[in-house]
């Protein structure tokens, strides 16, 4: 054995932990109604719960993730929606352990890019028998997320969607938002690594769904890749016709869109304009786009 072979690191086991903590958004969507069906049904499939947290304020997300890990908990379930999800990971990079989410949000962006179903049985099915595999992350400045950032319509549909519209009317609420937002945004000038254009929407892409639609090809969160895509033009209709072309997947939607590839791409806009994280307004312009690659491990369907 050479000393290259002797010093590499052992593989990563593949099956999953046997325990994990639960915690669960009680505001999501489907949070606080799933909540109890979640937990038996992890129990009912022989996974042992350290703890199981329905948490009723956003705010308390944080310090019950970061107590679970210090605590030594194998596993952590994540239900709720993608910023929940986002809100998370930062603090399982470079843990020992196993990322695992339940879906009940309202665009579950992150899990259909993942393969996750989003049926709640199914779900805990692939975390019992699913298989642990180290996924990319995004990265905003220094800031991790999942799936997708965005500029243009999605920051200002976040900012402005009344309170408990998601909540209470799920994706029939957030697609009418959608289409009242239109009528209050405005084209923009984007620069991606000094190269600029006019664009209409960016989606920064760790995943190929942005609001639960699959929009961005290439994107996948174990390429070792981020990808920026712009939406090109200046009107409305421009981009109302790109989504329309995605929804439907017609070949002519690639004609609407430009996308660029790397691990590490500078992004700014004329204007300075506001970035929605997985749902959340959490930076502006200008900013570094990255990739995090391998940065977690995560229960995938098999």
């Amino acid at each position: 054995m050479n000393e290259l072979s002797s010093r590499a690191a052992p593989p990563l086991p593949t099956s999953l932990p046997r325990s994990a903590t639960l915690i669960v958004n009680a505001q999501s969507r489907r949070g606080r109604d799933l909540f109890d069906q979640a937990k038996s049904l992890i129990e009912a499939r022989g996974i042992t719960l350290d703890a199981a947290h329905a948490l009723d304020k956003p705010d308390r997300l944080v310090p019950t993730v970061k107590a679970a890990v210090a605590g030594g908990t194998k596993m952590v379930v994540i239900g709720g929606g993608d910023g929940t999800l986002s809100s998370a990971v930062d603090l399982l990079v470079g843990k020992d352990v196993v990322f695992a989410l339940l879906p009940l949000g309202t665009a579950n962006s992150f899990a259909r890019s993942t393969g996750i179903p989003l049926d709640l049985e199914a779900a805990v099915d692939v975390i019992a028998d699913g298989r642990r595999a180290r996924v990319d992350l995004g990265m905003i400045d220094l800031d991790y997320f999942c799936n997708v950032a965005a500029i243009g319509l999605a920051p200002l549909i976040a900012e402005t969607i009344p309170h408990g519209l998601k909540r209470w009317l799920g994706r029939i609420g957030y697609l009418s938002w959608v289409a009242v937002s239109l009528f209050r945004f405005r084209a923009f000038t984007l620069v991606v690594n000094g190269e600029a254009m006019e664009a209409t929407e960016v989606r920064i892409a760790n995943g190929r769904f942005q609001g639960g639609t699959e929009l961005i090809d290439d994107a996948d969160p174990q390429s070792g890749e981020i990808v920026v895509q712009a939406v090109r033009g200046s009107t409305r209709f421009g981009l109302m016709w790109s989504w329309i072309a995605s929804v439907l997947r017609l070949p002519h939607r690639h004609a609407t869109t430009r996308d660029f590839h790397g691990r590490e791409l500078r992004i700014e806009t004329i204007p300075p304009l506001p970035i929605s994280i997985d749902g959340e307004v959490l930076a502006h312009t200008p900013v570094t786009a990255r990739v995090a690659a391998k940065a977690i491990e995560m229960a995938l369907p098999r």
